[in-house]
Parts: C-alpha cells; structure tokens; sequence
C-alpha cells in the first residue's frame, strides 16, 4: 500500500468515527456503514476490512468494548468485501443501486449482531425482532448517506485513482 491510499484509508476511518461519535445520541442513524461501503466500492476489499477495523476498534474506545465488537468488524468487513468486489468487477454501477445494497447491508448488519447476541445466550427472535425498527433506521440512513457522501467522497478517490495510474505510468 502507498503512502496516499494509507492517509485515505486513516481520513475516512476518522471521519466514519467522529460521525459514529457524533451522532450516537441517535437511534442507530451513523456513517460507518456508508463509508465502509464507499471504501471498498473505490479502494477494494482490503481497505474496506482495514476501515471496518479501524473505525471499530477507535470509535469502541469511547463508545464501550466488548464481545460485539469482534462482529461489528466481521459485519462491516463482509459488507465492505462485497462492496470492494461490487466496484472491482461492477465498477458502472449506478448510484441507487450503491444505495440499495447500502439498505440492504443496515438489514444484514442487525441480522449478523443478533446472531452474536443469539451466541451469547440471548434468545435470538426476540433480539432480532426487538432491534428491527434500529435495523431499518440504520438501512434507510445508509442510504441517505450513501446519496450524500458519494458525490463528495467520489472526488477524492477520483484523485486517487489519477494519482495511481499516473505513478504507475511513471515506473
């Protein structure tokens, strides 16, 4: 990895983390998904498990560790592999349909951590049931947030990607 992918990778995992931070008085509404998925869409699998793993592990300090934790990182990391190999052999896709899977990846991100509650001796409809109206919030806020920072984080990996063909070019 070079040096301006790294900085790329750390600026977005601070802004996904100050925005989990940020907006953590509100019910499941966050960007960590969004940007995970824009991540991988632009800079592929790798760095989207880097920022699933970043952005857990820096915004868990503050916000509590524990047994969850491990699978905020698995979800987020096989949302963002998904995403990485979506803009790998898909790289055309249209902005709603980035958008859609971002809806759909808030529903299997409440699945996955129901799952591990299910692990850890909860009973797992009742979870699963109970965190359903948060499962939707944080699908429509993917969304939503996908449609806002598409636009503004596209110019950055747009940059990368020119600055990448072009020191390839030079070697």
């Amino acid at each position: 990895m070079k040096t301006y992918k790294i900085t790329l990778i750390a600026m977005l995992a601070a802004l996904a983390v100050a925005g989990r931070i940020a907006m953590g008085h509100l019910p499941n509404i966050q960007p960590v998904t969004a940007i995970v998925i824009l991540t991988g869409f632009w800079l592929g699998p790798f760095a989207a498990v880097i920022m699933a793993f970043l952005t857990t592990f820096l915004s868990n300090i503050i916000l509590g560790m524990g047994i969850w934790s491990i699978w905020q990182v698995v979800s987020w990391s096989v949302i963002g592999m998904i995403a990485g190999l979506l803009g790998k052999y898909w790289s055309t896709i249209p902005l709603w349909c980035l958008a859609v899977y971002g809806f759909f990846s808030g529903i299997f991100f409440g699945f996955m951590i129901s799952v591990t509650m299910y692990t850890a001796g909860q009973p797992f409809w009742g979870y699963y049931l109970a965190g359903l109206p948060m499962d939707v919030n944080h699908a429509i806020a993917n969304t939503v947030f996908i449609a806002l920072l598409s636009p503004v984080l596209g110019t950055l990996f747009n940059r990368y990607q020119k600055r990448n063909l072009s020191q390839k070019a030079a070697h």
